[in-house]
Formats: C-alpha cells, structure tokens, sequence
C-alpha cells in the first residue's frame, strides 16, 4: 500500500514537471537565503565581537569636571579634583564584587622625543600595569609598563609605532633598550605599541610614580579607572553608576543634580549596548530569513491550490468508486511534503556550500584601522542543527500549507467534482 502510494505522488509529480520544479525552487531558494543570511550575520557579529574584545575596553573611567550648581555654601565653577580618599572609597569592601582591577592614571604632558637629530612629538601619561589590559593597549615590540618600573620608579617609557618609525630609519625593533630624551628627561624605550595612524596625540606610557615624581607631586588624581563585575542589563549598570557617582558628590559637596562635576567614559555600557544591537541584528536575520521562507511555502500552498483545481474530475471519480476522504487528503500532503523535503533539504546543502565558500573568501578578507586588522567575517556559518531545525520547520509550513488545498479535495462531492470544467 504505501509502495503504491508513493509511486502514485511520483507519478502525478512526473506528469506536472515544470510546476513541481517551480514550486521546488520556491522552495530551496527560501531556506538557501535564510541559511546564507544567518550564515553572514553570525559572521559579522562574530567579527563585531572579536574586534570589541581586542580593542574596544570594558573599563570605566571617572575624572573630575568643573560644578555647574552651587551647593553648601560652594559657588558653581567650582575645580573637583580626584583624591585618595575617593580611591580607597573605590576599593572599599562595599564594592567587592562588583567593582575590580583599580587603578590610576595621570593627565597628559606634551613633549618633543628626541633622538640623535631625530625628533617626534608625543604626550607623557603615568599608568599602572593594569593599564595595558583594561585600555587593550596591543603590545607590537618589547613590552609594557611592569610592577617593578612602578615600584622603583624607573625612567622607562613605552611609544606608539608611528612614533618609534619617526626616531629610526624604519627598523623600530632597534629602539628597544635605547635611551631617548622626552623633553629634559632622559628615558629608556622598554616598548612599541601599534596606534591608530590618525590618533595625533601619540600617548607615550611611563610609570604612574615616575611621572608623579617628575611632573606632578601633588596628591591629585586624574583618573580613577576599574572595571565591573555583576550588572547584566543597561539598567542595572546605570543604577550602579548613579549610585557610585552620587557617594563621590557626597564626598565632594557636589549638588546631586549636578552632572558637570565628575565626568565618567564608561566603555561598559557602550559594550552592553553593542551587544544589544547584535542580538536586534540576529532577530531581523531570521525575520527576513522567515519572510523568505514564506514565499516558499506560499508557494506550494499555490500549487496544491492548482492541482486540486486540475484534477477535480480525478478526484470525483475516485470517490464515485469508493475511495475515501482520507486517501485523498493524504496523496495532496503526500505532494506537499515530498516537495518541501526533497528541495527544502537540496537549499540546505547548497546554504551550507555558500557559507563555506564565504568563509574562504570574503571571510579571510580583513580592514586595516590603524591599530591591526579587523577581520569582515569571522567563521560566517550555520550550526548544522540550526540548519536541520530551519528545514524542518519548512516542512512542517510546507505540510500545512498543502493541508487546506488537501482539506477541500476531500470534501468534494462526486457529482460536483464530475460536472467541473
């Protein structure tokens, strides 16, 4: 029985060649194209991701501004400077958990690097070593800052590429170890660290104590920079900022309205809303993959439509010698599913075929910005299971939708069916 009834199908896809074959490459089309749309999106966010990991900082970094409210007895304009105090606020119990890696920096100081009749100019900043990690400083010779350049206050410095090709004919390896003067101080060049080329200002890395004891001896913070640990949403990390900030004012008798007192470059949140914009990017892939797998079942929905619209006099016939409702409705589902899963499953492949291929080319393309290379695609494929799960649900929108053409086949009446035209 069931051998008759697949060579019946077979028979009646036969006999209709060109509509079963425009009806299947309705079909494969829509899965290919959701297979290579989601193929190309996990490609770029993967690529997004990849180039947020190694040069977009997670860290968040707090200065302070100018008031812009008068507050207890305080005109506005007034200068709030940084101190240790707000630091050891920064690293008490209170915000174990969720606030880590601490550390400081110092302002900026321009400077000319000289080197024999050489000379570049560059802008001096005392960091801690923690800085290379949270700033994804990208280390291309030597390397960076170390615990002990901080605590024997070391006259070391680490400078972009740009600057190091400006000291030497090209060969920047050979500066390592070499002493240069910045400005009046000589400095010993322990690193060289890639830089965007359209990044003018060149910071040059040295020690935090070594530029407190040559530049600055005040008790002065400039900077306060960590990293967090525990908010998962904007909102959270919004109420965490608010309150941390708001302690600061506190500390500082700042207006709690007051949003010029303390400025904050708060590189986590701009993470967490980048990771919003590739899950909206994900779900608008598979809207449109989803809209063109509808044209597909679409489709075939027609096509049942036709077939049972042709072969009423067929169907008349068979019921006029006994054949039931349910045969009939199995033989036009029987067409629908052979016809989604014989070229739903041939879009697949092909859909796997082309991210592959994808892979191999354009994947392996990448953009130079300066400070490295940015690949276009990484890994721009589909799970297999994803794969298999999006076919099937082709099959399944397929099924159905032959279904209701199937349904009205099975409700015609013999003598209705035999006076059709």
């Amino acid at each position: 029985m069931r051998i008759e009834f697949i060579h019946e199908v077979a028979s009646s896809l036969r006999n209709n060649k060109l509509r079963t074959a425009l009806t299947g490459f309705a079909v494969s089309w829509g899965i290919f194209l959701l297979i290579v749309l989601l193929g190309a999106g996990n490609g770029l966010m993967n690529a997004m991701q990849s180039s947020m990991r190694n040069y977009i900082s997670e860290t968040v970094s707090v200065e302070g501004g100018y008031t812009s409210l008068p507050y207890r007895g305080y005109k506005d304009n007034r200068r709030i400077r940084l101190n240790k105090k707000d630091l050891d606020y920064t690293k008490s119990p209170g915000w174990e958990g969720t606030i880590y890696q601490v550390t400081t920096s110092t302002s900026s100081t321009s400077t000319s690097l000289v080197r024999d009749e050489l000379s570049v100019g560059g802008w001096l900043t005392g960091v801690m070593p923690e800085h290379k990690d949270q700033f994804k400083v990208n280390i291309a010779e030597g390397r960076f800052i170390n615990r002990k350049d901080l605590d024997e206050r070391r006259k070391v410095v680490v400078i972009s590429m740009a600057q190091a090709k400006e000291l030497t004919s090209g060969e920047t390896e050979s500066l390592l170890g070499q002493w240069i003067k910045a400005g009046s101080v000589a400095m010993q060049v322990v690193g060289i660290y890639h830089t965007d080329e359209q990044d003018f200002r060149r910071s040059c890395y040295m020690p935090y104590t070594t530029y407190k004891t040559i530049f600055d001896t005040s008790d002065n913070i400039q900077s306060i920079n960590f990293s967090v640990n525990g908010p998962t949403t904007l909102e959270e990390h919004n109420a965490f900022q608010n309150e941390y900030i708001g302690a600061l004012k506190n500390m500082h008798d700042v207006a709690p309205g007051d949003e010029a007192a303390f400025w904050v470059d708060n590189s986590y949140t701009e993470n967490m809303q980048m990771s919003v914009a590739r899950d909206s990017l994900s779900i608008a892939l598979w809207i449109l993959g989803l809209l063109t797998l509808v044209s597909g079942i679409v489709g075939v929905s027609n096509i049942m439509l036709i077939t049972v619209k042709e072969r009423t006099h067929e169907f008349g016939i068979r019921k006029a010698i006994g054949a039931r409702p349910g045969s009939i409705l199995r033989l036009i589902i029987g067409e629908s599913v052979f016809i989604t899963t014989l070229f739903g499953y041939v879009g697949m492949f092909a859909g796997m075929v082309s991210c592959q291929i994808m892979d191999k080319t354009v994947g392996q393309s990448a953009v130079n910005i300066g400070i490295g290379e940015i690949r276009m695609l990484v890994d721009p494929t589909v799970g297999l299971n994803t794969a298999v799960e999006a076919t099937l649900l082709l099959i399944i929108a397929g099924t159905i939708a032959g279904a209701i053409p199937a349904w009205k086949a099975a409700r015609v009446k013999p003598i209705e069916a035999l006076r059709a035209d």
